[in-house]
């Protein structure tokens, strides 16, 4: 090979992603990021996923933009009658690893350079001995610390191995990133020697902050409006987020309706975000919010599609619900709104400031957390304790006409500034791109002794796993399910 093919090949790289279930959240979103920062960067992006359902994914993973390819989503269901979802995850994940390498030979075809890895670790010792590509690892955050129902003995007996199994696996890693310096404080406190072996990298999730239109909508059923939505005439208070418990929405409709009645007249609380029929937390707690809504006398509507949401019949709602919003929808609803509010606490990032601060919408956010790197107290919007509803009470009255519309003007010009200046997509995608080439310059080659340790203790989790599986599924359908508890 000549001087300048090196060169080249240095310079345009085969990368490949490897994530659990492509669909709309926050992970997702900043996998999708990276992987079309990178190939704007002249860079080779393949995304090998468990799941993709084009009617619930980001457009980029739909509209032929990034090569998504769904693999080994043929044996193991994500969950068993709804739980053990992080035993089905591994095994998906491990069911993954082996079809792209061993059944239909991509990763071999493909030769990539790097492996772009992130929310499971528990692969990477699989990976590692199918390739001798370096492997970047991005933890958002230890799975260990989101596992619910930890106050039960048999539930924290049940986790050990998947906890054991997220911290060695991970050291399988040749470089390892975090969402933020609070992620990277938690990681270190959790796993103190692997922080003390590994230099844990911040990578800060972004967005496009270039111009430019919204893909059109894959349902041609709906219209394509352009422009503020027809509430615009409603000072409306914006909440995003997943329809899942730790997000604490709620918090949004008990300050919404802590305002006085008159100022809530010409007002509109929306909530959208992520919704899968077919994840129960999220319908349950979708009824949740709607009953809590009910108790403290707000009107609520619910609306599932672009059509409905545009509906004259949702004008009357004091509490519009959102379901599953597509790009177009959500660009119309920051257009529309006057603040945004983000209530969960503790998170480990949060794009969606981001999102609303370059649409130069200021933001109300909980004072602990990755906001506190991202919203500028008094500047771009506000940070508030979220166990005191009073104080959001008090900001959504100040930006429903308590404040002078300059003032608000002025934070959300200050907003998009900061968005653009730190966290926009060329500069994360430049960022990854320094670190592959740090990794494909060190490359190591794969021992063949320690490979076949790897590949026989592989299949020998595998076949645990699997009679784990099949043990389990055959004894919840002779048991009451209401005796156990949701397993993670």
């Amino acid at each position: 090979m000549s001087k300048s093919e090196k060169e080249k090949r240095k310079e345009q790289k085969t990368i490949a992603f490897l994530h659990p279930d492509l669909g709309i959240g926050g992970a997702e979103r900043l996998v999708v990021d990276a992987a079309v920062g990178l190939q704007k960067r002249g860079h080779k992006v393949v995304i090998f996923t468990s799941h993709c359902d084009p009617s619930h994914c980001f457009d980029e993973a739909r509209d032929g933009t990034l090569d998504v390819r769904v693999r080994g989503n043929t044996i193991v269901p994500t969950t068993l009658l709804g739980r053990f979802a992080i035993l089905c995850a591994i095994l998906r994940q491990l069911h993954l690893i082996l079809h792209i390498a061993l059944f239909t030979y991509e990763l071999h075809d493909l030769a990539p350079d790097a492996f772009f890895v992130d929310q499971l670790s528990a692969g990477l010792p699989l990976l590692k001995s199918q390739s001798s590509a370096p492997i970047f690892f991005y933890c958002h955050f230890p799975d260990l610390l989101l596992a619910q129902g930890r106050a039960r003995w048999w539930k924290r007996l049940y986790r050990v191995p998947f906890d054991t199994l997220e911290q060695w696996s991970m050291g399988f890693a040749d470089a390892i990133a975090v969402n933020s310096g609070f992620t990277k404080q938690v990681v270190a406190r959790t796993w103190p020697a692997l922080a003390r072996k590994r230099e844990l990298k911040v990578v800060y999730p972004c967005i496009d902050t270039s111009e430019k239109k919204t893909d059109n909508n894959p349902d041609e059923t709906e219209p394509e409006p352009s422009g503020p939505l027809p509430w615009k005439e409603f000072g409306v208070i914006l909440s995003i987020n997943r329809f899942e418990r730790k997000k604490d929405i709620a918090l949004a409709i008990r300050a919404f309706a802590g305002l006085p009645k008159a100022r809530r007249k010409s007002a509109k609380l929306v909530i959208a975000g992520g919704y899968d029929n077919r994840v129960p937390e999220n319908v349950g707690y979708h009824a949740e919010l709607v009953a809590l809504a009910d108790y403290l006398g707000l009107a609520s509507a619910t609306a599932t599609n672009l059509v409905s949401a545009l509906s004259p019949a949702h004008a009357a709602a004091e509490v519009l619900f959102l379901l599953s919003v597509p790009n177009r929808l959500k660009e119309m609803l920051l257009a529309s709104a006057r603040l945004l509010v983000y209530t969960p606490s503790n998170e480990h990032f949060g794009i969606v400031p981001l999102e609303a601060m370059l649409c130069g919408v200021p933001v109300l956010a909980a004072n602990n957390g990755g906001p506190t790197e991202t919203v500028l107290d008094g500047v771009t919007g506000w940070l508030r304790d979220p166990s005191d509803v009073e104080l959001w009470s008090e900001v959504m009255g100040n930006a429903l006409g308590g404040m002078k519309q300059s003032q608000l003007e002025e934070m959300g010009r200050k907003g998009t500034e900061r968005v653009k200046s730190k966290f926009a997509d060329v500069q994360m995608a430049e960022t990854l791109d320094g670190i592959f080439d740090e990794l494909v310059a060190g490359r190591r080659e794969t021992h063949v002794v320690a490979d076949a340790f790897v590949v026989l203790f592989s299949v020998a989790v595998i076949v645990g796993l699997v009679s784990t599986v099949v043990g389990l599924y055959r004894f919840l359908q002779n048991a009451p399910l209401a005796e156990y508890a949701p397993g993670v």
